[in-house]
């Protein structure tokens, strides 16, 4: 329907998605449609407040042209998305209403979808990087989903890369991770410990090569833990996630409980993940064991779990009801620190609570409660 405004001939499509009426005045000319038209638009179709549609609109820097975003809201609703959802993604990037749906917006959806992408998860990767749209289809999204299939194996598996994250197929050239797929293998990481890697933090495999080389030169040299060990893609993790800085505090701090080197390298070499604990908790952790509970550090270092634990839900409270034990001089197993850790819930109340809950109820129920189905 063509209607007269200020000289001017106008169309105005009205469109209803989901309960939601559209109403949005489209200008023929060549003159760049102006903002509040938008703001009508995400009000009248989406259900936006003014408010939130003001500040969306405001994202939107340049409309050089208006091509109808009814047939992009359509689009949407064939894929599968409720109103929720297209609202998510249109508020994180208001100018998907202005995309060609044929050229860029349907063969995207479908090549995310036919990998196994839907739904609440197809929402939630787009939401968090919309990207994807500027990206060539065959020049970077397959070939970047093809590479992560081969080193991921499944599928499955490159989805679940994708979900933890998002932004994974715009800024992960193929190139890239080619690059450094071949210089992990070609270091002696076999392929189940690259997918346990790139599964654990698929950013990682995005990395400049440069990156990558350094962590796996101190892995080697500083660490001494081979590129084959077990443990390696652990060990890469712990030291990709924090600065060299932060890590050389923590050790440290080690250091200043009378840990050697050697002490060092061992637990890095059995449970790295010990030095991803905060500073903080690892001196709390410190001081408990070897200040109060008389653990050297070479029993720690080779038992490195207990430094891993939670202090306030399991150490302590498992420390006391020994300690109440020793102190009534009840007659217990004389186990070490790490085996009574060790137990799960149900097994410590077995082997130190119920055998005494007639002569210490008060130490029976509370500790039953936290078992209780």
């Amino acid at each position: 329907m063509l209607i007269s405004l200020r000289g001017k001939a106008v169309a105005v499509s009205t469109f209803q998605v989901q309960g939601f009426k559209s109403q949005f005045v489209y200008s023929t000319s060549a003159t760049p449609a102006p903002t509040h038209f938008l703001v009508k638009y995400l009000v009248d179709s989406l259900g936006f407040s003014k408010q939130e549609a003001t500040s969306t609109s405001s994202k939107v820097t340049s409309l050089k042209t208006f091509k109808n975003p009814d047939l992009v809201l359509n689009f949407f609703v064939q894929s599968g998305l409720d109103n929720t959802q297209i609202k998510r993604i249109v508020s994180r990037e208001p100018t998907l209403l202005l995309r060609d749906v044929s050229k860029i917006l349907k063969p995207k959806f479908q090549c995310l979808m036919d990998l196994g992408l839907f739904g609440s998860d197809l929402v939630n990767v787009i939401a968090k990087d919309t990207t994807i749209f500027d990206r060539g289809l065959d020049t970077h999204l397959r070939p970047t989903i093809d590479c992560l299939r081969k080193t991921l194996g499944t599928n499955e598996n490159v989805v679940k890369a994708i979900k933890k994250t998002p932004w994974l197929l715009s800024f992960g050239a193929h190139h890239t991770i080619e690059a450094n797929v071949l210089l992990l293998k070609k270091g002696g990481v076999s392929d189940v410990k690259l997918k346990t890697l790139v599964l654990r933090n698929p950013r990682y495999i995005i990395q400049k090569t440069e990156w990558v080389k350094d962590l796996l030169h101190r892995m080697e040299k500083d660490f001494r833990v081979p590129l084959h060990s077990p443990i390696f893609p652990y060990g890469f993790h712990t030291l990709a996630c924090q600065r060299k800085s932060t890590l050389e505090r923590k050790i440290g701090i080690f250091k200043s409980f009378g840990w050697s080197d050697n002490d060092i390298l061992e637990m890095f070499r059995k449970l790295p993940l010990c030095f991803t604990q905060s500073e903080v908790r690892i001196k709390k952790a410190l001081n408990l064991y070897m200040k109060e509970l008389g653990s050297g550090p070479a029993y720690l270092a080779s038992h490195p779990a207990i430094l891993v634990y939670s202090l306030e839900k399991r150490v302590v409270p498992r420390m006391q009801v020994l300690k109440i034990l020793d102190e009534k001089k009840l007659k217990r197993r004389k186990w070490s620190l790490y085996p009574v850790l060790m137990l799960t819930e149900s097994k410590f109340i077995e082997y130190f609570v119920l055998p005494y809950k007639d002569q210490m109820p008060d130490l029976y129920e509370p500790h039953m409660k936290t078992v209780a189905p």
